[in-house]
């Protein structure tokens, strides 16, 4: 929200009063509170009739610093807030002397002077990053009585500003207003399902707003040196998190808000829809994963939408019996096909639902400040919401995913969550403006422990659209609706960058685009970007996703990069684990690898998938795409070639391939099946050593599907010889090396064979040494 005109002005109908000076200051415990008037303060005189703003900096984790701003103490706080992990402060340092104050948390610190001249400083080490200058934190009055908190932090020379949620505008938000609050506006707008008042910067730092309400962020929109953020009422907080690096920014950060999830192994493989619109009963159910069968097309999950419960009835938890009359005995006969359910749900309660008048009466339904159920049309006829503030109604809700739990069903599809109306009241008296954007985090935390429940840690997934901070404990996430064409393939991968960089670790897309009917050549163009994201999805609105409905070649390519996937699952797998422990996502943006490489800053078309795996869609009907390798020996995933970093490439691709390149000195678990995601990674993984430089070392593991690390292998190369030392789980392994030359002998635990190293069963721990030929 702007409330300047231009660089000198205030705009009309808004009076500000900034801070301009530090009158004093206080400890208590580990917080520093600064008393900032809003006008100078020369004598004692002057503090007649002054206006302070309450400034308390406090810690809640090494290298994370919380500014609270307050003007009003006397608001109640209705809730609801973000549930966040916070420490004692034994780590936190105050210090104050005639001139300054100090906070230091780990290495980074607060500054806030003393004197005439209101300034807070941020410091990593001896290196400011970011501050608030005079009158950037303001107390702001629209005429009507409307008020507002403002924070204004510096933007350096060359800083980029990422994240800020599932945004599908440019992937650098410097010059964007982002409002933090979730709509259904597709793909294609500048509105987002999943929005996270987060952001951080390419100089190595985070910056996380504490507020489920409407936050609004001028990204050096209004003035173009400052992220100004603000939000209505009486006060305002915000976390300062140093990384150093943007990878270190986001493990802070989830640690603070949640960590990922791990998804269970099933939910990598390729899951197929019935669509959204289409007609279909067990009889082309069947044809679906039949057809999948008979030509050769791992198929790991099949997902049931909206209709299979009646339409007009969402939500009600039946299985249409017109057209499923046997819905238990159809799941068990799909799960003898070795696939896992999911199906589609919201959290509306239709007028026509069975669910409707007993919720009524239990007083489960969200209602108008007149104790009426709140409804309306849209979506289905007399739509009433669930309220998850209310203890009973969760139960009541969960109880009927229990039921479709024990039929069979292993996963749900929470759709929606975002359309929540503000004029409401909530059985726990919440805030409606503060629950509009947390309302999903209630409602996927609901589901998602169904599923804990049920098949256990690790064993849970959701499929949801809409989320808010801490939503990334619930995964998996989809992008939503988007067009059939390769620009929303292009906004859509710039919406799961933008939302891996919020802490989410797993993100999927519509294969193909959800509205209309792709051409083939998009189709075909999307399913290897689309079985190279960390879940994979054909799902539509008014049309089938079967690869045969586009043509052969269709199949070829869905065949092609399904087993590529399946046999990629002991590096995913890795991958996925790193997300949860350390909030890294798996689809990554390229500076959260290359942090010192400016060129990469920008690049919203390719990403790493995870540490090692350079991914390129290509998003034309002629297969040429252009996209850029980072210093350093690249090599092809699928042909082998080898090319130097560095530079921009132009190439050109059939449908069986697209950019897809191994860093140097990178480990790469390659596993013995291609037909699913799920099985015993480390028995016969085929380890790939990537172009391993003189004095440099790269390790591997290998993990269960539990999670657990079942085999672990470092290398060193010193010379023309590679030494590799490891522990293993008794299982026969292979390395290949790639871009180091031929294999000459291998001595110790080892044998050479066809080219690779063969390490046999059995053996527990291991230590061999592979020399090259000159």
């Amino acid at each position: 929200m702007k409330f300047t005109d231009g660089n000198w002005m205030i705009r009309e109908g808004f009076s500000v009063a900034g801070a301009v000076q530090a009158y004093d200051f206080a400890v208590k415990g580990k917080t520093l509170t600064a008393y900032a008037s809003t006008a100078p303060i020369p004598g004692r005189g002057a503090t007649i009739n002054a206006q302070l703003i309450t400034v308390q900096f406090h810690s809640p984790a090494p290298d994370v610093i919380g500014v609270k701003l307050i003007h009003y103490a006397g608001v109640r706080d209705l809730g609801p807030a973000f549930e966040l992990n916070k420490n004692d402060g034994d780590h936190v340092v105050i210090e104050e002397n005639e001139s300054e104050a100090t906070m230091r948390s780990g290495n980074l610190s607060v500054v806030i002077r003393k004197g005439p001249q209101w300034s807070v400083d941020f410091y990593r080490g001896s290196e400011r990053i970011t501050g608030s200058g005079f009158k950037s934190i303001a107390h702001i009055v629209e005429e009507g009585g409307q008020a507002y908190m403002r924070e204004e932090l510096d933007l350096g020379v060359g800083e980029w500003v990422y994240g800020l949620g599932e945004r599908f505008t440019s992937f650098v938000k410097n010059g964007q207003v982002v409002d933090i609050w979730n709509k259904d506006g597709g793909t294609s707008s500048e509105q987002a399902y999943k929005n996270i008042p987060f952001y951080l910067t390419n100089k190595g730092y985070g910056v996380f707003v504490n507020q489920p309400d409407l936050v609004s962020f001028e990204v050096a929109s209004e003035k173009v040196k400052k992220v100004q953020f603000s939000v209505q009422g009486e006060s305002l907080e915000y976390f300062i998190i140093d990384g150093p690096d943007p990878k270190g920014v986001l493990d802070k950060y989830t640690n603070l808000t949640g960590k990922p999830a791990l998804p269970p192994a099933w939910t990598f493989g390729l899951w197929l829809s019935t669509s959204f619109t289409t007609k279909y009963d067990e009889e082309t159910v069947n044809s679906f994963v039949d057809g999948m069968l008979e030509r050769d097309i791992p198929l790991h999950v099949f997902h049931f939408d909206c209709f299979w419960m009646k339409g007009l009835n969402w939500t009600d938890f039946q299985w249409d019996e017109e057209v499923f009359p046997d819905p238990q005995g159809m799941l068990q006969r799909l799960k003898e096909k070795g696939l896992k359910i999911c199906v589609w749900i919201n959290p509306y309660i239709a007028q026509r639902s069975r669910l409707f008048e007993e919720g009524r009466e239990k007083g489960y339904l969200v209602k108008k400040p007149n104790g009426d159920v709140w409804q309306w049309n849209m979506w289905q006829p007399g739509m009433a919401l669930v309220d998850f503030t209310n203890p009973e109604a969760c139960e009541w809700y969960a109880g009927y995913l229990r039921e479709l739990a024990d039929m069979g069903v292993d996963s749900f599809k929470t759709d929606f969550g975002e359309r929540i109306p503000t004029d409401v009241v909530y059985y726990d008296g919440s805030d409606p403006h503060k629950m509009h954007n947390y309302y999903t985090q209630l409602y996927n935390k609901v589901v998602f422990n169904v599923l804990v429940e049920k098949f256990g840690k690790n064993q849970a997934a959701v499929f949801a659209r809409s989320a808010t901070v801490g939503g990334q404990q619930f995964p998996v996430h989809w992008g939503g609706d988007c067009y059939a064409d390769y620009e929303s393939m292009a906004e859509s991968l710039r919406g799961g960058l933008s939302l891996g960089l919020g802490g989410f670790g797993f993100w999927s897309h519509d294969i193909g685009g959800f509205e209309a009917t792709a051409p083939a050549h998009v189709f075909k163009r999307w399913l290897a970007f689309g079985l190279l994201s960390s879940h994979s999805r054909l799902h539509g609105s008014s049309s089938y996703r079967v690869p045969w409905a586009y043509d052969e070649e269709a199949v070829d390519v869905t065949r092609f990069f399904t087993q590529l996937k399946c046999s990629l699952m002991p590096y995913l797998f890795h991958t996925a684990v790193q997300a949860s422990e350390k909030g890294i996502p798996s689809m990554r943006a390229m500076f959260l690898e290359f942090p010192g490489d400016p060129a990469v800053e920008m690049l919203d078309r390719q990403y790493m998938l995870g540490d090692s795996l350079l991914v390129a869609p290509v998003f034309s009907e002629q297969g040429e795409v252009t996209y850029y390798l980072p210093h350093g020996r690249w090599t092809h995933l699928l042909t082998g070639e080898t090319v130097e970093g560095g530079t921009w490439r132009k190439e050109t691709y059939d449908f069986l391939g697209l950019p897809l390149f191994v860093r140097e000195n990178a480990f790469v678990a390659i596993g013995a099946d291609n037909t699913r995601p799920d099985y015993d990674y480390a028995d016969g993984v085929k380890l790939g050593l990537y172009a391993l430089e003189e004095g440099k070392e790269a390790e591997v593991t290998v993990r269960s599907m539990e999670g657990a690390s079942e085999l672990e292998v470092r290398a060193v190369r010193s010379g023309n010889r590679v030494a590799f030392t490891g522990t293993g789980a008794g299982k026969p392994f292979s390395i290949q090396l790639h871009s180091m030359g031929e294999i000459e002998s291998v001595d110790g635990s080892a044998a050479l064979a066809e080219g690779a190293i063969q390490v046999a069963g059995g053996q527990q721990t291991f230590s061999f040494t592979a020399t090259l030929k000159a």
